[in-house]
C-alpha cells in the first residue's frame, strides 16, 4: 500500500511560484526549491519529477488563479469600462509591487519563450487571450458606441496587449505612476468615440 502524501500540494505550487517568480526559471536552484516548499528531494522529484515540471505546473497555476481570474473578473463589465479596469488594475499591481517580480508571464517570455516550445506554447496562448479579451470588449464597445467605431478592433486589442506587456517590462524598472499611466494614456484615449 502506498504511503499518502505528506504535503498540501497547493502550499507547494504557491511555493514555487515566489521561487521562480522572484528569480527566474534558471536562477531559481533545487536547493532553494526545497527550501521554499519544505519537500525533501525526494518528495519532490516522487511528486513533481523535476524542475521542469514543477515549473509548468507552478506557472499554470499562476495563469489561471492570477490572469484568468482577472479576465473572468473584468469581462462582467460593460465593455470600455473593462478595458479601462483591467489596464488600471495592471497599473496598479504594478505600482504594488514592492520586489519588482513584475509578471510571470512575461518574465518566462522574456527568459524562456526563445528556447523552451511547451512554454512559449503556454505563453503565446496567454497573449491570446488577453488580446481576445481586448477584441471582444473593443467590438461590444464598437457597437454599443461606448469605443471608436473608426479604428480596427482587431489593431486597437493588438494595440492595447503590446502596451499592457510592454508596461510590465517597464514597471520592473522604473514603476512610477506617472510614467505607466501616461504609458497606457495614449491607447486608452483611442477608445474615445470620435467627438468625445
Amino acid at each position: 500500500m502506498a504511503r499518502p502524501r505528506e504535503f498540501d500540494p497547493e502550499a507547494v505550487r504557491e511555493a514555487a511560484i515566489r521561487c521562480f517568480w522572484t528569480r527566474g526559471y534558471e536562477a531559481t536552484s533545487i536547493k532553494e526549491l526545497l527550501e521554499e516548499t519544505g519537500l525533501t528531494a525526494a518528495s519532490l522529484y516522487n511528486a513533481f519529477g523535476d524542475k521542469q515540471t514543477l515549473f509548468r505546473i507552478a506557472f499554470e497555476h499562476y495563469i489561471e488563479t492570477g490572469i484568468n481570474a482577472r479576465l473572468r473578473h473584468f469581462e462582467r463589465l460593460p465593455p470600455r469600462q473593462a478595458i479601462e479596469g483591467f489596464v488600471e488594475d495592471t497599473v496598479q499591481r504594478s505600482l504594488g509591487d514592492a520586489q519588482h517580480k513584475g509578471c510571470m508571464v512575461v518574465n518566462s517570455a522574456l527568459e524562456l519563450a526563445p528556447h523552451d516550445a511547451q512554454v512559449r506554447a503556454a505563453i503565446t496562448e496567454v497573449f491570446e487571450r488577453i488580446e481576445s479579451f481586448f477584441l471582444r470588449c473593443v467590438r461590444a464597445g464598437q457597437v454599443d458606441g461606448t469605443i471608436n467605431a473608426a479604428l480596427s478592433a482587431r489593431n486597437l486589442a493588438r494595440s492595447l496587449t503590446t502596451v499592457l506587456m510592454g508596461l510590465r517590462v517597464l514597471a520592473r524598472v522604473r514603476p512610477e505612476k506617472a510614467l505607466l499611466e501616461g504609458a497606457t494614456a495614449p491607447v486608452l484615449a483611442l477608445l474615445a468615440p470620435a467627438g468625445q
